[in-house]
Order: C-alpha cells, then structure tokens, then sequence
C-alpha cells in the first residue's frame, strides 16, 4: 500500500495547447478538444492548460496514449509528465499573492 502512495510514483499529467480559433469550424474543434479532455478526467488550470492527477506512471501513460489519439490536426499541444513531488513544488500566485496548492480529489480504484 504505501508503494502506491509514493509522491515520487503518483503522477500528474500535464496538457498545454495553443489551438487556432480564427472561424467557428476550429473554435468547434478546440472546445471538443477541451471537453474530451474533461471527460477523461483533466480539470482546467488554466484555459489552455489541463491537468490530471494519476496513481501511476502506468495509469498516466494510459491517458497520456488516449489524449494523443484524440489531437486536434492543427495547432500547438505540449504533454508533461511530472511526478506528485514535483508537482508539490509549484508556486502559485493571484497577482502577487502566493495561494495555496489544492490537494487532488482522491479518486476511487476498484480492482
């Protein structure tokens, strides 16, 4: 059990895209971009930046090989793998306010 809780081995995966929106077919495609991204369980960070908390490298490798398969054709996407330690690190800010990191939603296995 405390292998599976290893901050060095729960992962967050990390989605920034930069997606053109100059006509209403590619603002259709970015926001279906988005929305499949919530619905493999991404929460937004910020508007171009999606994040998702996993308990493995194997389980973010899943959703890492899912997001890839549903790329848009045009624009620019970047996927960052970091560990829960590293994650833990980052630094937030509201202008020049520091906030605090809100911990993951924990989220239920079943085996």
């Amino acid at each position: 059990m405390l292998e599976r809780l290893n901050a060095y081995r729960v992962m967050w995966v990390l989605v920034f895209f930069d997606l053109p929106t100059n006509n209403k077919k590619e603002r259709r495609i970015a926001s279906k971009f988005r929305k499949r991204l919530l619905d493999d369980g991404f929460a937004m960070f910020q508007f171009s930046i999606y994040m998702r908390h996993c308990p493995s490298r194997e389980n973010a490798a899943v959703h890492i090989k899912r997001t890839k398969k549903m790329l848009p054709e045009k624009g620019h996407i970047g996927i960052l793998q970091v560990t829960d330690k590293q994650f833990g690190r980052m630094e937030l800010f509201y202008g020049k306010k520091q906030e605090a990191l809100n911990p993951p939603t924990q989220q239920l296995e079943m085996f």
